[in-house]
């Protein structure tokens, strides 16, 4: 294995899996793997990347360092010379969160002397321009994002947020500096570390900007970011002659299929009002399940009732119907009872001939998939920007994709169904 990746969720992991993948464009990329957790065995010998799963982007920092710990150690038992922090492109951590302490305990333990960090995915509209990270043309904390459930962002600044969690010294490169190109990039880096190590939040405007930040950044034990970090990881391996370019593409599965979104992100209910136009969907009440009045197989009853029109079952809300709800129930114990709710129709929906799963938002994609207990994930195609066909395998093999709140076009769910089957976006329906 030639790099490993720690993810924070299950959504971010796909994410940068793809990523790697897919590599440059007419390069190919990397034979690539995705674990849910840390396996309890070693990787098969043709995986050239392995990417590790992790839920711990909102547990407490101790928590999350020590599963960061041990998924680097699996990572480093399997080869790996270069490791990847994967975050969110919205850097989803508040004071108290736990990015800071796990860039402090991965640096001391790679001995780094220098970790870059750069959240940015432009792409997705997610720019870091003076050390601030924008969504579109709008800072962080005016996003949307200040009023996440979990995680409210208050803060742009990503120099600060860091700060208040690590205690390593944060530096900063701009942009002026990072658009010279990798020699550049490299030259400054090596400077800002001269004397001690440094975390370097670093600016990127567009794709080029991350390419020449990871040619830059080739020969470095740690690196940290959102997916777009890994953009020329891959064709790092292959001018280096140890990779030579991987095109994966998963084989297409029929068969029954199915859709749980747990993601409260406008992004997400946008998605779900587009479905709702066509096709068959299901609220959950969440006073219900709180009561224990929504079971696993009622859900799946419905999906299979409605199999000829894309089931989707959903427990999204507004943010301020879900922070009522928190308020009244405890946000701990919502979560635990939406993720055990999920996770259980999925395991019951599969038992019961369901081959395509689509899910979304990373705390519902993690149940779930912690839930199906694959020991790993092939990873396929990209089905729309940081989103990939998955291939949990076993005796029936089950399609996935795990979509992230914020990500995915208009159409995204009966979209991936299609991609999932092999179908182009004209045969949905049909």
């Amino acid at each position: 294995m030639l790099i490993g990746v720690i993810a924070d969720d299950f959504t971010g992991a796909s994410d940068i899996a793809v990523t790697l993948a897919s590599g440059l464009p007419g390069e190919g990329g990397l034979h690539t793997v995705q674990y849910p957790g840390v396996p309890d065995s070693a990787a098969e010998r043709h995986v050239e990347a392995g990417v590790i799963a992790l839920k711990s982007r909102s547990l407490p920092a101790d928590e999350a360092v020590t599963q960061s710990l041990a998924a680097c150690e699996w990572l480093l038992a399997q080869g790996c010379q270069q490791i990847v922090f994967k975050y969110c492109s919205t850097f989803d951590s508040t004071d108290k969160g736990n990015i800071g302490p796990v860039l402090d305990a991965l640096r001391q333990r790679l001995a780094a002397k220098r970790v870059v960090v750069c959240p940015a995915f432009p792409a997705m509209g997610r720019t870091v321009y003076q050390g601030h990270l924008f969504v579109w043309d709008k800072l962080l904390n005016q996003s949307g994002m200040e009023h996440h459930p979990v995680t409210p962002m208050k803060d742009a600044d990503i120099r600060r947020v860091l700060q208040r969690q690590s205690t390593t010294p944060v530096a900063h490169l701009p942009w002026k500096l990072v658009n010279k190109g990798n020699a550049v990039i490299n030259e400054q880096l090596t400077q800002l570390t001269e004397t001690e190590p440094q975390l370097i939040v670093v600016d990127a405007l567009h794709d080029e900007d991350l390419i020449q930040l990871g040619i830059a950044v080739a020969d470095d034990r740690l690196i940290s970011g959102g997916s777009a970090i890994a953009l020329a990881l891959a064709h790092n391996q292959i001018r280096a002659g140890r990779a030579a370019g991987n095109p994966q593409k998963l084989a297409p599965v029929a068969g029954p299929a199915a859709i749980l979104v747990g993601s409260c992100s406008g992004a997400t209910r946008g998605q779900i009002a587009e479905h709702q136009k066509r096709w068959a969907v299901k609220a959950v009440d969440i006073d219900a399940v709180m009561e224990d009045k929504v079971t696993p197989q009622q859900l799946a009853e419905f999906v299979f009732a409605h199999q000829e029109n894309h089931p989707l079952v959903y427990s999204s809300g507004t943010p301020d119907v879900v922070a009522e709800i928190q308020q009244r129930y405890g946000q701990q114990r919502v979560s635990a009872k939406l993720d055990r709710l999920f996770g259980d129709t999925a395991q019951l929906l599969v038992q019961q001939g369901v081959r395509r799963l689509v899910v979304g938002g990373g705390e519902t994609s993690g149940a779930v998939v912690s839930a199906l207990k694959p020991t790993s994930l092939q990873v396929g195609q990209e089905i729309d920007p940081g989103v990939p066909a998955l291939l949990a395998g076993g005796e029936v093999p089950v399609a996935l994709a795990l979509k992230s709140g914020n990500f995915g076009r208009q159409d995204f769910f009966a979209h991936a169904l299609a991609v999932l089957a092999g179908e182009s976006a004209s045969d949905i329906g049909n």
